[in-house]
């Protein structure tokens, strides 16, 4: 007699189990929700390189041997420390060449406006000890001969202190010249003592290196390049296609090595590339993030080529679980009951959607959460689950 109340306790919790089962089974599943029409918002995955903010290449303005470089590849140096130095023995010593000449230039300078001053105090046309005194006292020279020789037109007293002052007016000029040649010679000298130390413009990093210590270089040849690391960008060639759905400030997923992120595009060039069609784009990453320049990047962009098109969308959760191909349960409005689709699935949308490429149309009503395994004739709060897996 116990054993037989036992069993039916045991079937009755059985029976109950399998009804809460069927209850919970059945509150899960929704009511119907139609399949919508959408704009696409795939995207495409293009291959990009991460570069420094900004880079500068520094060059030798003058030939010489390199003396110094201050380190590696890699090496970090703040702002106005000293990157690369060229031997200035030669420059050192045409200065000291310079020097002398310029001071020599004043010297000459100040006996030209020594001579003009006294030209301008004491003329030389109207020098009594220059006159040939015609036997008679200097004097008689001033008041007779000079007046007497203007008279006769033999000579112009008036125009011959002109020259003079021209002629020493000149002099001056001419000592100005050479002083300010002189001082340009120097100046120059100057210029090419400090391009003999190439200092770095800004807090940065040593990119490359094309010289060692001990190489000789020649004008224009290039050192080394210098960038600014402590925000990075991504320079990427993209497609004329799927630069129009890009924007400056626009913010778009990123992946660098095995990190996810976003960057804001910074520039898109207004010209693009004849041979490949495609333009130039930067994006300003986020600062912190950990990556050096030249590691590969991947973005992920719209697809312009799709940005226009119309697409069929269906909330993932309407798709029946247990089953190795995807499938729906479709409304049939005219028998009052749903028939099982299979349908290909595309990309993954916004709001846990899925783009759907066949199997249903807009319009059409589709079983929302389905239990697992439902097939054709199911329909909502039918309170049980079938029985029959296809698979």
């Amino acid at each position: 007699m116990k054993i037989s109340r036992i069993k039916v306790k045991l079937f009755s919790l059985g029976f109950y189990a399998s009804l809460g089962l069927m209850v919970s089974t059945a509150s899960l599943a929704g009511g119907f929700v139609t399949v919508e029409s959408s704009v696409s918002n795939s995207q495409t995955v293009l291959g990009s390189t991460v570069i420094p903010y900004k880079v500068v290449t520094l060059t030798a303005q003058f030939p010489g041997r390199i003396m110094s470089i201050a380190g590696e590849v890699g090496k970090k140096v703040p702002s106005g420390a000293l990157l690369v130095k060229i031997n200035d023995e030669a420059l050192k010593a045409k200065r000291s060449m310079i020097q002398a000449q310029l001071s020599s230039a004043q010297a000459a300078l100040k006996n030209a406006q020594s001579q003009y001053t006294r030209e301008m105090v004491s003329p030389r046309s109207k020098d009594i000890t220059g006159m040939p005194g015609m036997g008679m006292p200097s004097m008689m020279d001033i008041y007779f001969t000079r007046p007497f020789a203007d008279a006769m037109g033999t000579t112009d007293t008036s125009y011959n202190r002109y020259s003079d002052l021209m002629n020493t007016a000149t002099g001056v000029t001419q000592a100005k010249s050479q002083v300010m040649q002189a001082w340009s010679q120097l100046n120059e000298i100057k210029a090419n003592l400090k391009n003999a130390s190439s200092i770095a413009p800004f807090e940065g990093m040593i990119l490359k290196k094309m010289v060692e210590e001990g190489d000789t270089v020649q004008p224009g040849q290039p050192l080394l390049q210098f960038g600014f690391v402590k925000y990075l960008r991504i320079k990427a060639d993209i497609p004329e296609i799927m630069v129009g759905g890009l924007r400056e400030g626009m913010i778009v997923p990123v992946r660098v090595g095995n990190v996810k992120s976003q960057a804001r595009v910074a520039q898109i060039h207004p010209v693009a590339d004849a041979a490949r069609h495609t333009v130039v784009v930067k994006f300003d990453l986020k600062s912190g993030l950990r990556a050096s320049p030249g590691m590969y990047a991947e973005l992920f962009l719209p697809d312009g080529s799709r940005s226009t098109k119309s697409i069929t969308v269906i909330p993932r959760s309407a798709l029946i679980g247990g089953r190795s191909l995807p499938s729906l349960l479709v409304l049939d409005e005219t028998r009052n009951t749903t028939s099982l689709r299979l349908v290909r699935l595309g990309s993954d949308q916004q709001n846990g959607r899925v783009e759907v490429i066949t199997g249903v149309k807009a319009g059409e009503k589709i079983v929302d959460n389905p239990p697992a395994g439902a097939s054709s004739g199911w329909m909502p709060n039918q309170g049980a689950t079938p029985k029959t897996v296809v698979k």
